[in-house]
């Protein structure tokens, strides 16, 4: 079908996961191909399962063969991982058993995958946590791979282009990304994908300008046509007209002129005006990070996620492998501290082995630090494992989603028996290891104060804090526009938290989204925050404004902010204190 002509400045808004604004033409490397199922009679099933293993051992030997390749490049050697993680997708038994339990019901090898595909996709899809949910997309790269042996499919390969353009794919697997030639790709696109898929993560980390999750983008495009990636925003414009085309030429250039000005503030303290020092520390989850992480300035690591040890595995991980894990981070943010989450998974953030069970409200189900202490031995492995790594490096460990004193004195009841039973063994392990919890109920944050006599910090997580005290799931696009971090009422939950903290002597950190964001600077400064952990790309834009800011000016700000009432009528006079005290930055789009 012969696709619909592209008007002049045709705009497309997706998911901008890699910043940056590329100008260029583009190649078209796939579309989603439909995939034709058909039953098999009973003698044709073991032909059709032999088939299918050797689909699985082709897939394996292309992925050999590409980490082989990658490994030899050395600024993606630590993406390796990744790869790793899809030949464990090769062997799991819910893809692989379920894909044959299908042929042995009478169904051909591709019409038997794409079911047990689409099941597995189904499971992902009911996951809240957009890290947990992006995980999906590693097992559809798999899936795809497996799909394209089995059908013969010969697609285009991005290693393959011979010249500069935009890459538009229906979807590209990490290792595809992998393979990209930074000289030839200026940036891709593509139907499907989402903010923390391996594939986004790469493209952070090479530095590729790309936007995700368009949709359709594939069946409007063709090879050739003009157009405009501009990832910092996710907004892709079709054949741009001449003024669009200088406008954004115009910003691309000040957008790789504030990059240069921006690397100059790596190693540059974070200190306002009058003196008050804040610390800056990255949100981790993985290895692929670490060499980012250092490039933008990190002060250590506010917030490690531990889910992703969970993933790409038929069994639960180890101790060992768990202490190889933080070993590994610990010895890279040397001298600097590391802040490591405990498991928070359950009910909305499903992991297939440890047997969740499904719920019908999981945001209020068994999960975060209740999960854990209903699977003992799993939380007990864990703090062995970071315990035991505490010799490797400073490190403090964080409990999720405490609602109460209950919770917390049992999960330091585990953390004390754990400790005996390494000093029994003959383990070292850092006697002095700090306690902390994150704050993220609105129960905890009424309970701040007595909490905060049983810990040595708290860490402020407000992407769910927010959900919980406005009552609002921002993924349902129903009440997605009530979710407002400067509503009045987060205002005075974090006043709240941050006044506990300081009266009982502990420190207290800011880890959700607002932290990364330069507009609330200001706001957090003047609730007396002196450590806030964020994406790491981020560190750059927030200490150029922080060093620009004073705190004093901060805390008259949350007064006045205090006399209002609604979270518009908050958002509109902070956008204007910040016009006005810093102009040359917030009155531009790019900051």
């Amino acid at each position: 079908m012969a696709k619909t002509e592209v008007a002049t400045d045709t705009y497309l808004v997706g998911i901008g996961v890699s910043p940056g604004i590329s100008i260029g033409e583009i190649n078209l490397l796939s579309h989603s191909a439909s995939i034709d199922e058909w039953p098999i009679a009973e003698d044709e099933i073991a032909a059709e399962l032999e088939r299918f293993q050797w689909a699985l051992q082709q897939a394996r030997e292309q992925l050999l063969e590409i980490k082989a390749s990658v490994s030899r490049k050395k600024h993606l050697r630590e993406h390796l991982y990744i790869l790793d993680t899809h030949l464990l997708i090769l062997e799991d038994e819910m893809l692989v058993q379920g894909t044959e339990k299908e042929i042995q019901g009478g169904l051909n090898s591709e019409g038997a995958l794409k079911r047990t595909l689409r099941k597995l996709r189904q499971m992902f899809e009911n996951i809240e946590d957009e890290y947990l949910r992006d995980r999906s997309s590693d097992v559809d790269a798999v899936g795809s791979r497996l799909m394209r042996i089995l059908t013969g499919e010969n697609e285009r390969s991005i290693a393959d282009i011979g010249h500069k353009a935009l890459v538009v794919a229906h979807d590209l697997s990490p290792a595809e990304t992998m393979q990209m030639d930074r000289e030839k790709v200026l940036g891709f696109v593509t139907d499907k994908g989402g903010q923390t898929s391996h594939t986004a993560i790469l493209a952070r980390s090479l530095e590729i300008p790309a936007v995700v999750g368009l949709e359709t983008i594939t069946s409007l495009v063709h090879d050739g046509l003009p157009a405009i990636i501009d990832g910092s925003n996710g907004i892709v414009i079709l054949k741009p007209s001449e003024e669009t085309f200088k406008e954004y030429l115009k910003r691309k250039q000040s957008y790789e002129y504030l990059e240069k000005e921006l690397h100059g503030f790596r190693d540059l303290p974070a200190i306002t005006t009058d003196n008050v020092r804040v610390t800056l520390r990255g949100n981790l989850e993985m290895a692929s990070e670490f060499p980012v992480s250092r490039k933008h300035g990190t002060e250590g690591v506010g917030l490690y996620r531990t889910e992703f040890l969970y993933l790409g595995h038929n069994e639960t991980p180890s101790e060992e492998e768990q202490i190889e894990a933080y070993r590994e981070i610990l010895t890279e943010m040397q001298p600097e501290s590391v802040t490591i989450r405990t498991l928070d998974c359950g009910g909305d953030k499903i992991v297939s082995q440890l047997n969740v069970h499904d719920e019908a409200n999981p945001a209020m189900g068994l999960r975060g630090i209740r999960f854990s202490l209903s699977e003992g031995n799993l939380f007990r492995t864990q703090l062995r494992a970071i315990l035991r790594a505490s010799v490797h490096g400073k490190v403090r460990i964080m409990f999720p989603m405490i609602s109460g004193v209950v919770e917390l004195q049992r999960s330091k009841r585990i953390l004390r028996e754990v400790q005996l039973e390494l000093t029994r063994d003959g383990h070292a392990f850092d006697p002095d290891i700090e306690i902390g919890i994150m704050i993220e109920t609105p129960s905890a944050v009424l309970l701040a104060d007595v909490l905060a006599e049983q810990v040595d910090f708290f860490s402020i997580g407000t992407n769910d804090l927010i959900q919980y005290c406005l009552a609002v799931d921002r993924g349902n696009e129903h009440v997605a526009y009530l979710y407002e971090p400067l509503h009045p009422a987060i205002l005075k939950a974090l006043q709240m938290v941050c006044r506990a903290a300081n009266n009982a002597g502990i420190d207290v950190c800011l880890c959700g989204e607002m932290a990364g964001e330069p507009i609330y600077a200001l706001v957090l400064l003047g609730l007396g925050l002196h450590e806030l952990s964020m994406n790491p790309g981020s560190i750059p834009r927030v200490k150029r404004v922080i060093r620009r800011l004073a705190k004093s000016d901060g805390e008259v700000l949350l007064q006045d902010l205090q006399q209002l009432q609604t979270a518009k009528e908050v958002s509109s006079h902070l956008d204007r204190k910040m016009r006005e005290l810093l102009p040359d930055i917030f009155d531009q789009s790019l900051i």
